[in-house]
């Protein structure tokens, strides 16, 4: 195996899961989530001379995967495609069926913000980036990734104030 190849295969073995679960919170779709992905390695594969190191690769390959997801949003294919969630059925502890029944509320939530907030939320709590780092994945101000965060939050806290939160409760 040529040296090239070694390098490539190290490259998708640090980022595949990343970008996968960061596709995923976009389109909400594992099928789409994978091809997306797929075409970010094939896309950095042929054109990895034109990554001039400005920032890390995980910021370049993040970025990729963003731009295709929305494009993957736009497009045809997702508009005419009735997504459907699966969730295996599992016997669980009471206690573990309710903080997983609590946790897809949640996420159910989140998935069902608008774009532009549900990308600072999935960024800014499920990856853990600074709103510094945001503002250059996306390519906007810094002020713009803080609004847009507030807005998300008073979104969410207005659509999750009428649940009842079990895990909450005593027994």
């Amino acid at each position: 195996m040529q040296l090239e190849d070694v390098r490539f295969r190290a490259i998708i073995h640090e980022h595949n899961d990343y970008l996968l679960q960061l596709s995923y919170l976009y389109v909400k779709d594992w099928n789409a989530a994978e091809d997306i992905v797929q075409d970010v390695f094939i896309n950095y594969w042929i054109k990895s001379e034109q990554f001039q190191a400005q920032s890390s690769l995980r910021t370049y390959l993040t970025r990729m995967a963003i731009n295709r997801c929305k494009d993957y949003l736009k497009s045809w294919r997702y508009r005419t495609h009735t997504l459907t969630n699966l969730f295996p059925g599992k016997i669980r502890l009471k206690n573990q069926l309710i903080m997983q029944d609590e946790q897809l509320i949640v996420a159910d939530a989140v998935l069902r913000l608008p774009i532009q907030f549900r990308e600072v939320i999935i960024l800014y709590y499920f990856e853990e980036l600074t709103i510094r780092e945001i503002a250059k994945i996306i390519d906007t101000s810094e002020s713009t990734i803080k609004y847009r965060l507030k807005m998300a939050k008073e979104r969410l806290r207005k659509k999750l104030a009428t649940q009842q939160w079990e895990v909450l409760k005593s027994e």
